[in-house]
């Protein structure tokens, strides 16, 4: 046997020993709701950008029903930028007045959800683009926010504009697909109970999605390795009562406590587990649903 016949052998037998660890896994998540919430780099890189189509592919393919919400806060300044709007931020979330809700809804609704949608269809899936509006999927009402006023130290309310949050998800517009080979992919728009169009943040909406469709994992894919201790070190799985307490402690700040927070009140709600994980990490996602190593961290109830 030649040493090229040889080594290709191993490959091949290496590639074997992926599928048998994988199966387990397969057999165990078979026929339930994953929610992935997709943005970032994973979204803005096209090899990561291919990469993630495949994956979603390969999940339908095997029997999970994978459940797609993206970002697009990048493409979205992008856009408010060429048109000369300027654009201002509250505690991570964009003051969205008008004028840029309009320009939102387009860019999530129309060209981010339809380029994913072509990728997964190129990748060999079928998938079909929603935004919360469609079949009244997202219901929203305009999210508030208090900041103490420095010199008085009362509570001021903040005015973010058509910001929302998601006060009831619809799943039987989703039961449709999970009994199909259809792949829904979500874009965060919500519309209100007097018509009115919010933009969301794209993390809650995967969150109560993962809730109203009793989902068995939330993926939340981020531009770090996932939630890091004082050390910088990666924690590879917290319960509930670990998260609350590094929250508490100072060890997550910035923008990783409302990614922690909605992973807690997704698993408060039932999701099985939820987690944050690298998506600049290429099969990020099938190495955390099926491989016993994972590729970030994983929040769930108890230990």
């Amino acid at each position: 046997m030649s040493k090229n016949t040889h080594d290709q052998r191993a490959e091949w037998l290496a590639k074997a020993d992926i599928l048998t660890e994988a199966l387990p896994y397969m057999r165990k998540h078979a026929g339930k709701v994953i929610v992935v919430k997709y943005g970032g780099h994973a979204m803005g890189e096209s090899a990561l950008s291919e990469a993630f189509a495949r994956d979603v592919v390969l999940l339908k393919q095997v029997g999970l029903n994978p459940v797609v919400v993206h970002g697009g806060g990048p493409q979205i300044g992008a856009m408010l930028k060429r048109l000369a709007i300027e654009s201002e931020f509250v505690d991570g979330l964009r003051v969205t007045d008008a004028a840029t809700v309009e320009i939102v809804e387009m860019v999530l609704s129309g060209k981010i959800n339809k380029e994913i949608v072509a990728a997964i269809t190129a990748a060999g899936g079928r998938a079909v683009g929603l935004s919360g509006k469609d079949g009244g999927l997202i219901e929203a009402r305009k999210l508030t926010r208090t900041r103490p006023d420095s010199d008085s130290n009362i509570e001021r309310v903040l005015d973010l504009g058509f910001v929302g949050e998601p006060t009831r998800i619809d799943p039987r517009v989703l039961e449709i697909f999970t009994q199909s080979d259809f792949i829904p992919v979500i874009a965060p728009i919500g519309l209100g109970a007097d018509g009115q169009t919010y933009n969301i943040n794209a993390d809650t909406v995967a969150g109560a999605i993962a809730v109203a469709t009793g989902a068995t994992r939330l993926l939340l894919l981020t531009d770090i390795e996932g939630v890091l201790d004082k050390n910088g070190q990666l924690i590879k799985e917290m319960s509930i009562a670990d998260a609350q307490a590094r929250m508490a402690d100072g060890t997550l700040s910035g923008g990783m406590i409302p990614k922690v927070e909605t992973c807690v009140q997704a698993i408060e709600g039932g999701v099985g587990a939820a987690v944050i994980v690298d998506g600049r990490a290429l099969h990020a996602t099938l190495l955390e649903i099926f491989t016993a190593h994972g590729s970030g961290t994983m929040i769930r109830e108890g230990r």
